[in-house]
């Protein structure tokens, strides 16, 4: 007698049964070490120590917000994503790696509570005269903004964020 299928949704069923989920507090903390190490090579970029630097024309960076949820988190991580990835500079490879990572971590924080995300909107091509015009005071302003939002981030998820 042959039980195949059977046999196999069975022993399936049975690994699956002693496999144990990672806390949420354990994704919580990861993402808390996460966002800590994108501050610290944000900080350890040389050219970061200047923070006066204004640059014209970037009304699309995300301004600040005191009270951020889960959703309002993703879709600054992604504008941010999408504008270091249109920056040029060798010095963003790792830190964009990371914002990746972080969006994965706080995809599954929210799943956990339920929450759903939707697509950033805009910034569709930032190809623009904008970024090409002064690379070097774009990427400063554009990490000095990235560096105050995850601290901010930082502080909200002390506090377990909703949706």
């Amino acid at each position: 007698m042959r039980c195949g299928p059977l046999c196999q949704l069975l022993c399936l069923w049975l690994c699956l049964s002693c496999v144990e989920a990672v806390p949420m507090q354990k994704i919580q903390d990861d993402t808390k070490v996460l966002i800590k190490t994108i501050i610290t090579r944000i900080n350890g970029i040389s050219h970061m120590s200047v923070s006066k630097y204004m640059v014209t024309g970037l009304d699309f960076l995300p301004g600040f917000q005191s009270v951020l949820g889960l959703s309002m988190m993703n879709e600054l991580l992604e504008t941010y994503q999408k504008i270091l990835i249109n920056l040029p500079s060798r010095n963003l490879m790792q830190i964009s790696n990371d914002m990746e990572n972080l969006q994965h971590l706080l995809q599954l924080l929210a799943s956990s509570k339920g929450c759903h995300f939707q697509q950033a909107e805009g910034l569709q091509s930032l190809k623009g005269s904008i970024l090409e015009a002064s690379l070097y005071s774009t990427e400063v302003v554009v990490l000095n903004g990235l560096k105050a939002f995850l601290q901010t981030m930082l502080r909200q998820l002390e506090f377990s964020p909703e949706c």
